[in-house]
């Protein structure tokens, strides 16, 4: 089995499939992951040969958030620290939202926190009618700020503020009606769901593809700054007492000090 977190393949007609590789932790990422992600995607980028990436999770989830182990040991570690993992968090998804080339993702089971930024920072998703949706951060005592651009881009700002302030899990079908999915299908049929659009995409010539990302991502352009007052809250948070709370109790599987029970 390959110890890479990150797998990249891709086929002779330029379909590029990116599979997250780390099936024991429910693709959970670490700064591993990241790394080997926004690596992965930027050599995509200068592949003249690459017309379409499909980006999916091994196993039975597409990708559960961040290893909470990772995310305490992180919390541990100086300000510089946190903000260069933040950065470099935020960094892997602005490649998958920003490359100039159609990106489809396929989804199964969890699709939790980032997971769910990853998604909304691809063109195209398809999921499984079984797959789960969480934007869980603040459940947890952190932040999901760095995936707020793409989320609201694919969802809006009204929704978002629902689903990222009460941390609910929608389903599949849920996630269509948002516009965080596009099109759901039975367990299984993740492959012959993705067949056409990947076909019509292939039909389409590169360069437009290319130029009319780079228009619609103008009009909703979030400006350097925005991102780096975004980046600094995601790290701030995670060393905070209520992320410490928040990590801890669900460890521990119990209720979180902020909460009162009835």
């Amino acid at each position: 089995m390959s110890t890479r977190l990150v797998l990249c393949e891709t086929s002779p007609r330029g379909v590029a499939t990116v599979t997250l590789n780390r099936p024991t932790r429910n693709n959970a990422y670490d700064g591993e992951l990241i790394a080997e992600l926004s690596s992965a995607v930027h050599a995509l980028a200068q592949d003249a040969s690459v017309r379409v990436i499909v980006i999916r999770g091994s196993g039975a989830h597409f990708q559960a958030g961040a290893d909470l182990d990772w995310l305490r040991a992180t919390a541990r570690e100086d300000a510089a620290t946190n903000l260069a993992v933040s950065r470099a968090t935020a960094g892997a998804m602005r490649a998958v939202y920003e490359i100039e080339k159609p990106t489809l993702a396929l989804v199964q089971g969890f699709c939790v926190g980032g997971g769910t930024g990853l998604v909304a920072a691809c063109d195209i998703v398809i999921a499984e009618q079984t797959a789960t949706f969480a934007i869980s951060e603040a459940r947890w005592g952190m932040l999901a700020s760095i995936i707020f651009p793409q989320l609201g881009a694919a969802i809006g700002l009204r929704q978002l503020r629902r689903y990222a302030l009460s941390c609910e899990h929608f389903d599949a079908a849920r996630a269509q009606a948002l516009g965080l999915v596009h099109e759901v299908c039975a367990p299984g049929a993740l492959d012959t769901t993705a067949a056409p659009i990947i076909e019509a995409l292939l039909r389409v010539a590169p360069d437009a593809i290319a130029q009319s990302k780079r228009g619609l991502l103008r009009a909703a352009a979030v400006g350097a700054r925005e991102w780096e007052r975004l980046i600094d809250e995601h790290a701030t948070k995670r060393q905070s007492a209520e992320a410490a709370e928040g990590l801890a109790s669900f460890v521990h599987r119990r209720d979180a000090g902020w909460y009162r029970a009835p």
